[in-house]
């Protein structure tokens, strides 16, 4: 696991498996309260964004957050739905799970899905937890809004199209943005239903006037990137799935992620496009 630091209230947290990443905020706290004062982490507030994957990196973050003197959170937000974002309930039960409303939805209309399929994936890897994964309450977020963190608030944006589900988190202060999975520099764009192009190119459009403004930008899978690059990456990304919906099996791949792992998601969605996944 490797920890990074994008800002004194932002820290990055990146898998061993997958480049999975878990975005740590502290919300800013009042000036006339540090001035002149050390910032007691009673003061400050906490919130963990989507998680890594294997029990032993999840098992460090309560002592990774007492070293850079972060609070335990008081919540935890999942980007979307995906069993690989919502781990942070292991080292974290009594933490408040925030989602999309739409990813609430979904948690909902399947119930233990996330589970099942974390277990499938244990089991191919010869992963053993200590205890199954439990949600718990799952709190609905209204996408877009925000969500207040100590003296400031996030902004929620919606991010679908990878899945029918999902949000994009943007730290104003910090100018960092989580955007889930999307905008990766190692990973081609994936989707879940042959409707999720349009989404997906609806989403790259959304996220495109927050990239002028990010200095980070941390995608579900991969290294955080500047904004500038973000752009580029989201340039190659909307050309893909252009050529994806016109061309299907013959579309281009993105240079730089034209490896046979890469090859195998693209024939993914070519197989999710034209319904032979069925």
């Amino acid at each position: 696991m490797r920890a990074i630091s994008l800002h004194p209230d932002v820290i990055v947290v990146t898998s061993r498996l997958l480049q999975t990443n878990c975005t740590i905020l502290r919300g800013p706290v009042a000036p006339e309260r540090s001035l002149g004062e050390d910032v007691s982490p009673a003061l400050a507030e906490t919130f963990v964004v989507d998680s890594p994957i294997l029990p032993d990196e999840l098992g460090l973050l309560p002592s990774l957050l007492e070293q850079a003197r972060f609070p335990e959170p008081r919540g935890l937000l999942a980007t979307h739905a995906d069993w690989d974002h919502l781990l942070a309930r292991f080292p974290f039960p009594d933490a408040t799970l925030g989602c999309a409303e739409s990813s609430a939805a979904r948690l909902h209309a399947k119930p233990g899905a996330a589970q099942r399929e974390l277990r499938a994936f244990d089991d191919e890897l010869y992963i053993v937890r200590e205890a199954p994964l439990a949600l718990g309450a799952v709190q609905a977020l209204a996408v877009p809004g925000g969500c207040g963190i100590e003296e400031a608030e996030l902004e929620l944006y919606p991010a679908e199209g990878h899945t029918a589900d999902g949000m994009a988190v943007w730290v104003p202060w910090a100018r960092v943005l989580a955007v889930g999975d999307y905008l990766s520099s190692v990973e081609i764009p994936t989707i879940s239903a042959p409707e999720g192009i349009g989404a997906y190119l609806d989403t790259l459009e959304r996220l495109r006037s927050l990239l002028a403004r990010a200095e980070h930008v941390v995608p579900g899978h991969g290294p955080t990137i500047d904004g500038s690059s973000a752009l580029a990456v989201l340039a190659e990304d909307d050309a893909y799935l252009r050529s994806l919906r016109q061309r299907g099996s013959g579309a281009e791949l993105p240079v730089g992620r034209r490896s046979r792992a890469q090859r195998e998601l693209h024939a993914a969605n070519v197989a999710i496009l034209t319904g032979a996944d069925r």
